[in-house]
Protein backbone atom coordinates (compact mmCIF):
# COMPACT_ATOMS: atom_id res chain seq x y z
CA UNK A 1 0.00 0.00 0.00
CA UNK A 2 1.36 3.51 -1.04
CA UNK A 3 1.58 5.78 2.24
CA UNK A 4 -0.83 8.45 2.17
CA UNK A 5 0.92 12.00 3.06
CA UNK A 6 -0.10 13.29 6.63
CA UNK A 7 -2.72 15.84 6.92
CA UNK A 8 -2.09 18.96 8.16
CA UNK A 9 -5.27 20.75 10.08
CA UNK A 10 -3.32 23.81 10.80
CA UNK A 11 -5.69 25.86 8.54
CA UNK A 12 -8.61 25.84 11.58
CA UNK A 13 -6.74 28.63 12.86
CA UNK A 14 -7.40 30.67 9.72
CA UNK A 15 -10.33 30.82 6.71
CA UNK A 16 -9.50 32.23 3.76
CA UNK A 17 -8.40 35.75 4.88
CA UNK A 18 -8.20 37.26 1.05
CA UNK A 19 -6.69 40.56 2.36
CA UNK A 20 -4.62 39.56 5.06
CA UNK A 21 -2.92 36.66 2.38
CA UNK A 22 -2.19 39.96 -0.21
CA UNK A 23 -0.59 41.83 2.88
CA UNK A 24 1.44 38.62 3.89
CA UNK A 25 2.65 37.82 0.74
CA UNK A 26 3.44 41.31 -0.50
CA UNK A 27 5.71 41.32 3.12
CA UNK A 28 7.46 38.18 2.07
CA UNK A 29 8.27 38.83 -1.63
CA UNK A 30 7.84 42.91 -2.65
CA UNK A 31 7.92 45.37 0.24
CA UNK A 32 8.93 44.64 3.90
CA UNK A 33 6.25 46.16 6.23
CA UNK A 34 7.03 47.83 9.55
CA UNK A 35 5.31 46.08 12.26
CA UNK A 36 3.56 43.37 10.35
CA UNK A 37 2.15 41.41 13.43
CA UNK A 38 0.14 44.51 14.71
CA UNK A 39 -1.20 45.16 11.32
CA UNK A 40 -2.42 41.93 11.22
CA UNK A 41 -3.81 41.48 14.65
CA UNK A 42 -5.17 44.79 14.26
CA UNK A 43 -2.93 46.06 17.19
CA UNK A 44 -2.61 42.99 18.95
CA UNK A 45 1.02 41.42 18.18
CA UNK A 46 0.30 38.05 19.58
CA UNK A 47 -2.50 37.12 17.31
CA UNK A 48 -0.48 38.96 14.29
CA UNK A 49 2.02 36.83 15.25
CA UNK A 50 0.12 33.39 14.76
CA UNK A 51 -1.88 34.58 11.78
CA UNK A 52 1.63 35.62 10.19
CA UNK A 53 2.96 32.33 10.55
CA UNK A 54 -0.26 30.49 9.09
CA UNK A 55 -0.43 32.63 6.19
CA UNK A 56 3.41 32.67 5.34
CA UNK A 57 3.43 28.96 4.83
CA UNK A 58 0.31 29.15 2.39
CA UNK A 59 2.12 32.05 0.75
CA UNK A 60 5.17 30.23 0.07
CA UNK A 61 3.34 27.52 -2.23
CA UNK A 62 2.91 29.99 -4.64
CA UNK A 63 4.19 30.58 -8.24
CA UNK A 64 5.72 33.36 -9.07
CA UNK A 65 3.07 34.63 -11.38
CA UNK A 66 0.91 33.54 -8.82
CA UNK A 67 2.46 35.62 -6.41
CA UNK A 68 2.46 38.95 -9.54
CA UNK A 69 -1.13 38.16 -9.81
CA UNK A 70 -2.37 37.94 -6.39
CA UNK A 71 -0.50 41.34 -5.47
CA UNK A 72 -1.76 43.14 -8.89
CA UNK A 73 -5.09 41.54 -9.82
CA UNK A 74 -8.69 41.99 -8.69
CA UNK A 75 -9.81 41.25 -6.04
CA UNK A 76 -12.12 37.79 -7.17
CA UNK A 77 -8.56 36.52 -9.10
CA UNK A 78 -6.65 37.30 -5.52
CA UNK A 79 -9.48 35.08 -3.71
CA UNK A 80 -8.79 32.74 -6.45
CA UNK A 81 -5.17 32.81 -5.52
CA UNK A 82 -5.66 32.80 -2.06
CA UNK A 83 -7.68 29.50 -3.00
CA UNK A 84 -5.26 27.71 -4.90
CA UNK A 85 -2.44 28.47 -2.29
CA UNK A 86 -4.66 26.80 0.74
CA UNK A 87 -5.10 23.84 -1.58
CA UNK A 88 -1.49 23.44 -2.00
CA UNK A 89 -0.93 23.49 1.08
CA UNK A 90 -3.69 21.49 3.08
CA UNK A 91 -4.36 17.97 1.59
CA UNK A 92 -7.34 17.32 3.14
CA UNK A 93 -9.18 20.30 2.15
CA UNK A 94 -8.05 19.65 -1.58
CA UNK A 95 -9.19 16.25 -1.49
CA UNK A 96 -12.46 16.89 -0.26
CA UNK A 97 -13.40 18.88 -3.24
CA UNK A 98 -12.09 16.78 -5.64
CA UNK A 99 -13.25 13.70 -4.31
CA UNK A 100 -16.88 14.86 -2.85
CA UNK A 101 -17.86 17.65 -4.39
CA UNK A 102 -16.56 17.83 -7.74
CA UNK A 103 -18.02 14.53 -7.94
CA UNK A 104 -21.23 15.38 -6.97
CA UNK A 105 -21.10 18.83 -9.01
CA UNK A 106 -20.12 16.78 -12.51
CA UNK A 107 -23.20 14.38 -12.40
CA UNK A 108 -25.43 17.17 -11.15
CA UNK A 109 -26.05 16.41 -7.46
CA UNK A 110 -25.39 19.79 -6.07
CA UNK A 111 -26.80 19.48 -2.28
CA UNK A 112 -23.18 18.96 -0.28
CA UNK A 113 -24.97 17.21 3.10
CA UNK A 114 -23.08 16.39 6.27
CA UNK A 115 -23.25 12.74 5.72
CA UNK A 116 -21.09 13.48 2.69
CA UNK A 117 -18.21 14.84 4.62
CA UNK A 118 -18.71 12.43 8.00
CA UNK A 119 -18.22 9.45 5.12
CA UNK A 120 -15.18 11.20 3.48
CA UNK A 121 -13.65 11.93 7.37
CA UNK A 122 -14.00 8.32 8.23
CA UNK A 123 -12.65 7.13 4.94
CA UNK A 124 -9.89 9.22 5.07
CA UNK A 125 -9.70 8.22 8.93
CA UNK A 126 -8.57 4.64 7.56
CA UNK A 127 -5.54 5.75 5.89
CA UNK A 128 -4.55 8.64 8.27
CA UNK A 129 -3.56 7.55 11.85
CA UNK A 130 -3.15 11.28 12.20
CA UNK A 131 -6.64 12.01 12.27
CA UNK A 132 -7.43 9.77 15.39
CA UNK A 133 -5.59 12.21 17.36
CA UNK A 134 -7.85 14.43 16.70
CA UNK A 135 -9.98 15.73 19.49
CA UNK A 136 -14.11 15.86 19.12
CA UNK A 137 -13.34 20.13 19.69
CA UNK A 138 -10.47 19.76 17.05
CA UNK A 139 -12.77 17.67 14.37
CA UNK A 140 -15.50 19.89 14.53
CA UNK A 141 -13.40 22.82 14.31
CA UNK A 142 -12.06 21.35 11.10
CA UNK A 143 -15.80 20.50 9.63
CA UNK A 144 -16.65 24.35 10.65
CA UNK A 145 -13.31 25.68 9.07
CA UNK A 146 -13.74 23.80 5.76
CA UNK A 147 -17.17 25.13 5.35
CA UNK A 148 -16.43 28.51 6.17
CA UNK A 149 -13.63 28.32 3.24
CA UNK A 150 -15.63 26.52 0.73
CA UNK A 151 -18.63 29.73 1.48
CA UNK A 152 -15.70 31.97 0.90
CA UNK A 153 -14.53 31.19 -2.21
CA UNK A 154 -17.91 30.40 -3.43
CA UNK A 155 -18.16 27.08 -4.10
CA UNK A 156 -21.11 26.57 -1.21
CA UNK A 157 -23.96 28.99 -1.02
CA UNK A 158 -23.16 29.04 2.60
CA UNK A 159 -22.53 27.14 5.21
CA UNK A 160 -26.12 25.85 6.33
CA UNK A 161 -27.85 24.92 3.01
CA UNK A 162 -24.24 23.99 1.35
CA UNK A 163 -25.59 23.72 -2.31
CA UNK A 164 -22.66 23.71 -4.76
CA UNK A 165 -22.01 26.68 -6.90
CA UNK A 166 -20.56 26.76 -10.70
CA UNK A 167 -17.35 28.47 -10.73
CA UNK A 168 -16.42 31.08 -13.24
CA UNK A 169 -12.68 31.65 -13.01
CA UNK A 170 -10.99 35.05 -14.17
CA UNK A 171 -8.90 34.57 -17.34
CA UNK A 172 -5.74 35.67 -15.84
CA UNK A 173 -6.38 32.88 -12.96
CA UNK A 174 -7.08 30.55 -15.49
CA UNK A 175 -3.50 31.43 -16.79
CA UNK A 176 -1.95 31.40 -13.03
CA UNK A 177 -2.78 27.24 -13.34
CA UNK A 178 -1.88 26.75 -16.94
CA UNK A 179 1.46 27.76 -16.26
CA UNK A 180 1.99 25.87 -12.93
CA UNK A 181 -0.51 22.52 -12.36
CA UNK A 182 -3.37 22.10 -14.46
CA UNK A 183 -4.56 19.70 -11.62
CA UNK A 184 -5.19 22.89 -9.69
CA UNK A 185 -8.57 23.36 -12.01
CA UNK A 186 -10.37 20.15 -10.44
CA UNK A 187 -10.56 22.47 -7.45
CA UNK A 188 -12.93 24.99 -9.18
CA UNK A 189 -14.81 22.02 -10.07
CA UNK A 190 -13.61 21.89 -13.87
CA UNK A 191 -14.15 18.14 -15.96
CA UNK A 192 -11.54 16.77 -17.60
CA UNK A 193 -13.08 17.51 -20.63
CA UNK A 194 -12.74 21.14 -19.93
CA UNK A 195 -9.26 21.12 -18.90
CA UNK A 196 -7.91 19.16 -21.57
CA UNK A 197 -9.65 22.26 -23.58
CA UNK A 198 -8.05 25.05 -21.48
CA UNK A 199 -4.53 23.10 -22.11
CA UNK A 200 -4.92 23.39 -25.93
Amino acid sequence: MIEEKKYNFSFTGVTLRTRDFVVVTRHLFFEKFNDIDIILGNGKKASGRRLFSEISKRAQKLSTYQKTLLIEGSFKAQSEITFIAICKCFDFIRDFIIEVIREKYLVFDYELTEGDYISFFRRKAEYHPEMDLLTEITQKKVKQVTFKILEEIGLIDNTKSKMIQPQILEPETRKAILNDNTELFKIFLLSDFDIENLKT
